[in-house]
């Protein structure tokens, strides 16, 4: 304390400074009046004293003046309050940090406590090397502690430099402290002390890197925000190296759940890429991290990205403007296919990505096929993003690329796919055809898969129409070739083979005339081996749309204009066909679907049937041709007779196709052949193609085949041969040799005795048309023996307990009365007194004496 004369003198001479020193010597004395309460024993007293302390502080007074105030504060009041942080008492310790805060503020020259302050706050919340456990056990007041070094931070400023290791002793712990908020603020104190010391905080940064990765993962966003924005200060004001040691964590920050994390990320990456001493070196290592958040799913930070990416652009364009001076002062336009809702960036923008490609494309196509989902839809996402930068600059790339994107494609999860769709478009739009067909189909001769074609289509979408013209006929050549379009019967093998298709027919347009046979072939082959029904309907679209595009009307037109090449080049092999070849379900396919156009090609389609149908043929071959075969007879007119020429070849129908396969063999598989074949012979006869002539000639070379059938397992066989027969009769039973017509009423006969109903009533039916058949012949005599057995049996099964068979067992009866009446009265009488139903017998009786006997 200045003696009395001294300040009086000192007052005489200099008003201001006496003043000054008058201040500090009546705060010095009222100091030291409270000082000795803090080193009293018991607790409360030590708080009295330091709450008397803090209303003398806040009060105004001679505390107010920081000159006055700086001298008693240094001297006396400092190393009090710093030695009462260890005190026992929580509530003491914390009104010391309050006083050590308002100190420093008060303070003209703050920075003069930093000797003391840093070393006292470093033991508070670091301890002693190499434990590092905080001695200070509330974390309110760790917190508080923070915040006073932050205080001395914000106040100090570059007089922290020598300070420098406690700071940091005390950082690294508090970044790490078990309660958030501690972290929060220890991140902004961290942040705000790389920014007051650049010139001497890179040379110990580092020593921060390590809590703040640990920091950044934590479970608090809010933390996690800090933990990045503080890193970016570090680096960005410390040492650029340490960019490699967080990159890791920075991508992973990029699958944050939350947007302000992933904003931090942008924009402190961003920052760097803007700002950072050594961006050049690592412009490879950060581009993908702002590039990836142009496809946030959160607008903002989309936005952000952009902004801050397009001044990157600019400004390192401007930065290296010389070099880009030709590009600069030529710059050609926008090129006329550029993909259109996209804004093209800047030069600058375009050369950066384009001069760190060949860096950032290797991990980049190593993480697109990462074992992690999350890191695969990331990169997935980034990869259209480089190659929309790089443009007709991907060619040099392009063999990785494809690469790649023939791996991911086949990738389960559908957004990968998507992007790496969107990618290959871009290869389309930017690289030429020339280049990508010959890696592509290369690749796609010597393995075809599902990925490829796909890569294929997206790329031919995305190119323009002038520069695919030239190699459309190519492309249909090699995609219409068996070890392509044939390669798998997979449902998604052909989904990407029709894309194929689409994507030529979309682009080309009307230059599909080329190449529209080939076109043609691969759609056939989709219909004919696609399993699913949505993706029949797809290609059945899909050949309408060739047809608009080449002025055709339909596909029916599109059959008839190339059914002669189709038919030749899939019937070449039908001697080698079995059930499965891929020749006889597009044979299938023409067939059914080609209309009246396959009425102009009998030549090829009847040899071929003929050839396949054959008893030593494969039976499940057999099987699918009779069932086609049945198919376009039911509708003659408008596919198989649809020129009228289908009769001239009914003999080989009739004798090489239908006899063979009718004759009987052994075994269920020959059973349902003889079944195919009758339901064949049916829809020829019911299809009103055939004269009566015709019909006859059917009859006369396969009747006794029919005959045969009538004992057939299946009840499907013996209900259609009962309608055959009924057909034959009708049309030319009269004209029949009576040894032949008296040879089928036994069989049918038979039938009424069938377990099934239908049959019985089919064989009922056929029977009164052999009845009117008789009628109509002549020499009726040579029929009694015959009529008056018929008339017998069916008086029997005029006792039928179903009501329908007797019925119609009634009519047969009643059209045959008129025969041999009297033959058939003599038989009623004997029997009626037998039928539980004389009733049925009765209205017979009285329809014979009605009707006059045929003449």
């Amino acid at each position: 304390m200045a003696a009395p004369g001294v300040a009086e003198a000192v007052a005489a001479s200099h008003p201001a400074e006496g003043a000054e020193m008058t201040e500090a010597a009546e705060l010095s004395r009222a100091l030291s009046r409270l000082l000795p309460g803090l080193e009293a024993d018991s607790k409360p007293g030590r708080r009295r004293a330091l709450e008397a302390l803090r209303r003398a502080l806040e009060e105004p007074g001679p505390a107010a003046d920081p000159t006055a105030f700086q001298g008693p504060w240094a001297r006396l009041l400092l190393p009090r309050l710093l030695r009462c942080l260890s005190d026992p008492a929580e509530g003491c310790r914390a009104l010391a940090v309050h006083l050590l805060g308002l100190g420093l503020r008060r303070a003209a020259r703050p920075r003069d406590a930093l000797p003391r302050l840093l070393p006292a706050l470093a033991a508070r919340l670091a301890g002693p090397e190499p434990a590092r456990r905080p001695p200070e056990a509330c974390e309110e007041l760790r917190l508080a502690l923070v915040q006073l070094l932050g205080l001395a931070v914000d106040l100090c400023g570059a007089a922290l430099a020598p300070h420098l290791d406690d700071a940091l002793r005390a950082l690294c712990c508090s970044l790490l402290d078990p309660f958030a908020a501690v972290r929060r603020e220890s991140c902004s104190c961290a942040a705000a002390l790389a920014q007051a010391t650049p010139d001497h905080f890179h040379m110990q940064s580092e020593s921060l890197i390590g809590p703040l990765m640990q920091t950044i993962s934590h479970q608090h966003w809010k933390v996690r925000v800090a933990a990045v924005e503080a890193t970016g200060a570090v680096i960005q004001f410390g040492n650029g190296k340490s960019v490699d040691d967080v990159l890791s964590h920075f991508a992973q920050r990029l699958f944050d759940d939350v947007p302000q994390v992933r904003r931090a990320v942008a924009s402190v990456v961003g920052g760097w890429l803007l700002r950072l001493r050594d961006r050049y070196s690592f412009f490879h290592k950060l581009i993908p991290l702002l590039l990836s958040s142009l496809n946030d799913e959160v607008p903002e930070v989309r936005q952000l990205a952009v902004s801050l990416w397009e001044d990157i652009g600019l400004q390192w364009q401007k930065e290296n403007e010389e070099d880009l001076k030709d590009k600069l002062d030529f710059a050609p336009p926008t090129p006329p296919h550029y993909p259109p809702h996209e804004h093209r960036p800047v030069l600058g923008c375009r050369e950066l990505v384009f001069r760190n490609l060949s860096k950032i494309l290797p991990a980049l196509c190593h993480d697109i096929t990462d074992w992690v989902v999350g890191t695969r839809v990331k990169s997935a996402q980034l990869l259209p993003v480089l190659l929309l930068h790089a443009e007709d600059h991907a060619t040099q790339h392009l063999e990785i690329v494809l690469r790649t994107l023939f791996q991911a494609c086949t990738d389960e999860e559908a957004a990968v796919v998507h992007s790496c769709m969107r990618s290959a478009e871009l290869v389309g739009t930017f690289v030429s055809p020339e280049v990508f067909l010959k890696l592509i189909l290369s690749t796609l001769k010597k393995a075809p898969s599902a990925s490829g074609l796909l890569v294929l289509a997206s790329a031919m979408r995305g190119c323009p129409r002038e520069a695919l013209q030239p190699h459309l006929a190519a492309i249909a050549t090699e995609l219409a070739q068996a070890h392509i379009c044939q390669a798998s019967e997979n449902d998604l093998y052909l989904e990407r083979l029709l894309l194929c298709v689409q994507a030529l027919v979309s682009v080309c347009r009307e230059d599909c005339g080329v190449a529209s046979l080939q076109l043609m072939d691969v759609l056939l082959t989709i219909v004919a081996l696609a399993g699913a029904t949505g993706l029949r309907d797809k290609a059945q679209e899909t050949m309408d749309l060739l047809a608009r595009a080449e002025g055709v009307g339909g596909c029916q037109d599109l059959y008839r204009k190339h059914m002669g090449p189709l038919l030749e080049r899939v019937t070449a092999s039908h001697l080698d066909w079995t059930a499965h070849s891929p020749e006889l379900l597009q044979f299938s396919v023409i067939i059914t679907q080609s209309g009246p156009a396959l009425g102009e090609a009998l030549p090829h389609v009847m040899p071929t049937l003929r050839a396949c149908l054959q008893p030593s043929r494969d039976p499940q071959m057999r099987l699918k041709l009779f069932s086609i075969l049945s198919t376009v007879l039911l509708r003659a007119t408008d596919s198989i007779n649809s020129q009228g020429q289908f009769p001239s070849y009914l003999e080989t129908v009739t004798k090489d196709i239908l006899a063979p396969n009718l004759q009987w063999h052994a075994g269920r598989t020959a059973a349902a052949i003889r079944t195919a074949a009758v339901s064949c012979l049916w829809a020829l006869t019911s299809s009103e193609v055939l004269s009566a002539k015709q019909i006859q000639d059917v009859q006369e070379t396969l009747m006794p085949q029919v005959l045969t059938t009538l004992e057939e397992d299946s009840q499907m066989t013996r209900l259609i041969s009962c309608r055959i027969i009924n057909t034959f009769l009708k049309t030319s039973g009269s004209m029949m040799d009576p040894e032949k017509l008296i040879k089928i009423y036994p069989e049918l006969l038979k039938r009424l005795d069938d377990v099934s109903n239908d049959v019985r009533m089919a064989a009922a039916s056929t029977l009164v048309t052999w009845l009117q058949c008789v009628k109509g012949a002549e020499g009726k005599s040579y029929y009694q023996s015959s009529v008056q057995y018929l008339y017998r049996e069916l008086l029997v099964h005029l006792d039928d307990p179903e009501k329908a068979i007797q019925d119609a067992i009634l009519e047969v009866l009643k059209e045959g009365s008129g025969l041999f009446p009297d033959l058939l009265v003599r038989e009623t009488e004997a029997v009626i007194h037998k039928h539980r139903s004389a009733t049925y017998c009765e209205q017979l009786l009285q329809h014979v004496q009605a009707v006059p006997a045929t003449q």
